[in-house]
C-alpha cells in the first residue's frame, strides 16, 4: 500500500500494479474500500495477465484520511481525478461499482480523452437525489435541515450517515440531467435482485447515455454485491472485452 496527498490535502491510500496499459482503475462504492472482493479479485486477474491495475480508497473510506460523514460526491470526484492525474500515465479503463459507477461517469464527462473504456457494476448515478432525497419523508427532510444529517439503515454495513452536504453537493454532480457521451466501449452490469440499485436505473442509464458501443448485461438473481464466482467471471470478461476494443 502507498499513500499520496491530493491538492486538497487529503491522504489517499492506493495499490498500484505495474503492467501493460491501459491501466485498469477500480472505483469502489459508497462506504466500500479497495479491499473489497471485486477490487482484490480484479487486481489478481490483472496481475496474471500483466495488465496495469490500480485500486484506491476515497477520502473518508478505508485507510485514507478523513471521516465518511464529512465527504461528498465532489470530494470523491476530486480524489478520483487526483489518482488519474498524479499516479497514472496514458489511457485507462475505469471499472466503477455502485457509487463508483457514478464516479466513472463523472470521470468520463471531465476526462474523456483519458478513457479507453468503462465497465460499471450496479452503477448508481445521481443516487443522492433520485435515491435518498426522493425517498425521504417530510420528517427526514426536516431532520436533515435541523441536525444536518439523517441515519439510513444499510443491508451491507452499519447505518449510513447521510449529511445535508452530501445531498446538496450531489446536485452539482448529477449526470442523468444533461447529455452524457461515452465515446468508447462501455459495459454496464446489473443484477436483477439488487435491493440498492434497481434494474430500472440501469436501463435509464443505458437509454440516457450516448455512444457507439454500449451494452447492458442483466444477471438474473444477482444482488448488489455482484461477487459470486459467476459474477466475478463476468466482470473479468467485460473488462477484457473493453481492453480488446469492444464491438
Amino acid at each position: 500500500m502507498q499513500i499520496f496527498e491530493t491538492e486538497q490535502g487529503r491522504q489517499i491510500a492506493y495499490h498500484h500494479t505495474p503492467g501493460t496499459g491501459p491501466t485498469v482503475v477500480f472505483c469502489s462504492g459508497l462506504k466500500s474500500d479497495m479491499e473489497g472482493t471485486k477490487a482484490v479479485h480484479l487486481e489478481a486477474w490483472a496481475k496474471a495477465r500483466g495488465q496495469a491495475f490500480l485500486r484506491f480508497d476515497y477520502s473518508g473510506h478505508g485507510v485514507s484520511s478523513g471521516r465518511f460523514q464529512d465527504g461528498a460526491i465532489g470530494d470523491w470526484h476530486e480524489d478520483t481525478f487526483a489518482v488519474i492525474d498524479q499516479l497514472i500515465d496514458g489511457p485507462i479503463v475505469v471499472v466503477g461499482s455502485s457509487m463508483g459507477g457514478w464516479q466513472a461517469l463523472l470521470l468520463a464527462r471531465a476526462r474523456p480523452e483519458r478513457l479507453a473504456g468503462m465497465v460499471t457494476i450496479a452503477a448508481a448515478p445521481d443516487f443522492t437525489e433520485d435515491g435518498y432525497w426522493a425517498s425521504f419523508t417530510d420528517d427526514q427532510k426536516a431532520l436533515l435541515e435541523s441536525q444536518g444529517f439523517v441515519a439510513m439503515p444499510s443491508d451491507y454495513d452499519e447505518d449510513y450517515i447521510i449529511s445535508k452536504r452530501l445531498i446538496e453537493e450531489g446536485r452539482d454532480r448529477l449526470v442523468l440531467r444533461a447529455p452524457l457521451d461515452l465515446p468508447f466501449p462501455v459495459r454496464f452490469l446489473q443484477g436483477t435482485d439488487d435491493s440498492a440499485v434497481s434494474t430500472e436505473t440501469a436501463i435509464k442509464l443505458l437509454d440516457h447515455a450516448s455512444g457507439d458501443d454500449m451494452r447492458l448485461t442483466l444477471v438474473k438473481g444477482a444482488d448488489h454485491r455482484f461477487s459470486t464466482p459467476e459474477c466475478l467471471r463476468l466482470i473479468e470478461t467485460s473488462v477484457a472485452d473493453v481492453l480488446n476494443g469492444g464491438q
